[in-house]
């Protein structure tokens, strides 16, 4: 009989341990009716506020189709971008969606959706600086974004401790058009930013003195959700899958960069 009561409360414990693992996340928001998004609201043309002090992007477009397909209305919550991932883990916000680039850190510390887009850390100065490759940076000023890819690149990839060691001094910026602009006047030499901030920036700025001077490394965006929040990454996935398939993302993408720069996996 003891033996029998022993093996009972081992199952009950099992069980009780399975439904504490239970994995509600999905049902969560659909419950709460929303998802609630985690952005910079100063990276163009991912998520950014527009004339009108509206959140607009491509990133916003996308999220607020899958939100609408998931049946739940999206909302954009500005964060820090230094603390996104506390933000994330609080609960302040159900996911980041916002050009962030997929590390192994942060597959580590989230459940991350494969990329989406393919993007470039870039090196940009001005045409007169006398930077025409990433060597030339040594002694100079450079900023970056706190909290980007591009910093991190700098700041701990092994590839970069020699270039890094040389450089005068990085600033950190907590967004990209005041780097930008910083260039412009001359504050800074150079600028570490992802291609597609710059470029949509560059054009409306019409300052053809700063150009692109050489790419550092691909960068690729991804979705980033709580580390146990597998049903709600793996739902917004198979969304975007859907509207992959049926030309939704397409059309988005014509509508903000001109062609269909996707690589959301339709196979």
């Amino acid at each position: 009989m003891k033996r029998l009561l022993a093996l009972v409360l081992v199952l009950m414990l099992s069980l009780g341990a399975f439904a504490l693992a239970e994995d509600n996340s999905l049902a969560a928001v659909q419950e709460k009716g929303t998802l609630i998004l985690g952005l910079d609201d100063s990276f163009p043309p991912m998520g950014y506020r527009d004339d009108s002090n509206n959140i607009v992007g491509y990133d916003i477009d996308l999220a607020t189709e899958v939100a609408s397909r998931l049946g739940v209305t999206l909302v954009c919550q500005p964060v820090d971008w230094s603390a996104k991932e506390v933000e994330l883990n609080s609960g302040n916000i159900d996911c980041i969606w916002n050009g962030m680039s997929i590390t192994p850190e942060r597959q580590e510390n989230m459940a991350m959706t494969w990329s989406y887009m393919n993007n470039k850390i870039m090196v940009y100065a001005k045409n007169d600086s006398g930077i025409a490759s990433k060597e030339d940076m040594a002694g100079k000023v450079v900023g970056v974004q706190a909290g980007s890819f591009a910093e991190e690149v700098i700041d701990t990839y092994e590839d970069y401790a020699e270039l890094r060691a040389s450089i005068g001094e990085v600033v950190a910026y907590e967004d990209y058009l005041t780097a930008l602009i910083d260039l412009q006047m001359g504050n800074i030499d150079a600028l570490l930013i992802d291609l597609v901030v710059a470029q949509y920036k560059l054009a409306g700025m019409e300052d053809d003195s700063i150009v692109a001077v050489e790419a550092l490394e691909d960068d690729n965006y991804g979705i980033g959700f709580r580390k146990d929040d597998i049903a709600l990454r793996d739902a917004v996935q198979d969304t975007l899958v859907e509207m992959a398939k049926d030309g939704t993302i397409a059309a988005i993408s014509e509508v903000w960069f001109g062609e269909d720069i996707s690589t959301v996996p339709v196979a």
